[in-house]
């Protein structure tokens, strides 16, 4: 039965491979963000943003309102999607020991044959700054996770009052 906490990683990585496979024509949000923020909130803040990217800098400026919407929107998804792989192979791992960074380190593999993946994926380029950000995403979810796991261990084996 120990197999059973392997599905969640699975699936992730059946999800990210699927997104991975799409052409950005087929994935983009623009049109959705046109409709879902009219008048363009937020853009005097969002206009002081300015990220170095695959050796551009990405703003408002230079993308413009929608298309910084959709990049922030992206990075973020990549953040999280890693972070839940990091996360599931973490479960998944055993035994305890040096589990933390074998699900980093694999987490960090995962995210260079994913960006390998799109290299060859029409309407799609591969970089090593979204495997960094992929192992970063790892990192702080996994972190988050172990140490809120420490907090309930703690509780839990804590007298009560």
């Amino acid at each position: 039965m120990r197999f059973v906490k392997f599905i969640p990683l699975a699936a992730l990585i059946i999800i990210v491979f699927i997104s991975s496979s799409m052409p950005y024509k087929d994935q983009t949000i623009v049109p959705d963000l046109m409709r879902w923020l009219p008048g363009e909130p937020f853009i005097e803040q969002l206009s002081s943003l300015h990220i170095p990217y695959y050796g551009m800098e990405i703003s408002v400026e230079t993308r413009g309102y929608y298309y910084f919407i959709e990049f922030l929107v992206r990075k973020f998804a990549h953040i999280t999607a890693f972070g839940a792989i990091a996360v599931a192979m973490y479960i998944a791992l055993y035994p305890k020991r040096w589990r933390f960074v074998w699900a980093l380190l694999i987490t960090f593999f995962f995210a260079c044959a994913d960006e390998f993946h799109q290299y060859f994926t029409s309407g799609r380029s591969a970089s090593f700054q979204d495997v960094l950000l992929d192992t970063f995403g790892g990192l702080l979810w996994l972190t988050i996770f172990v140490l809120i796991k420490q907090l309930f261990k703690r509780k839990k084996g804590a007298p009560t009052a």
